[in-house]
């Protein structure tokens, strides 16, 4: 299965802020919208980078409530690990553990097409699973009425 399976059953929809905004806004995001992640884009809607949950607790860690105030350009997680719609699960997967990264960008000729967190690939995975389990069952309940 590909990434843009994995899209077509979660959604598009991503949760973006400008670089500009401050972490506060994006706490308010990530309760508003329960996720872990936001994209940051420029004015100009190209992606900048990823502020997500672990950026946060490093920022609060090293600066306390003043952390709250900074802007995101200023904390956010420029070196993107980024993926493409036609992506294997299993290799995206994959690379998101070997770079030990929680959140992947989607891309699609340079254009942002998602977001997919290492839950919702584990997550598709299992249900990908689950209805391979249950046609086998289907196969199995087959052969034994016909047999």
């Amino acid at each position: 299965m590909r990434i843009a399976d994995v899209l077509a059953a979660k959604g598009r929809a991503v949760a973006s802020l400008f670089a500009e905004a401050r972490v506060r806004d994006a706490l308010a995001l990530f309760a508003e919208r329960h996720i872990g992640a936001v994209v940051i884009d420029d004015r100009w809607q190209k992606l900048q980078g990823l502020f997500t949950e672990r950026d946060l607790v490093r920022v609060l860690a090293r600066e306390g409530a003043a952390a709250l105030d900074h802007k995101l350009d200023q904390v956010m997680t420029r070196a993107i690990i980024a993926c493409h719609p036609e992506d294997p699960v299993e290799s995206v997967l994959a690379v998101m553990t070997a770079n030990r990264v929680r959140h992947v960008p989607v891309l699609d000729h340079d254009r942002l097409a998602g977001l997919v967190s290492l839950g919702d690939l584990v997550k598709f995975r299992l249900d990908e699973k689950a209805l391979e389990a249950d046609v086998l069952r289907d196969i199995t309940r087959m052969h034994v009425t016909s047999g």
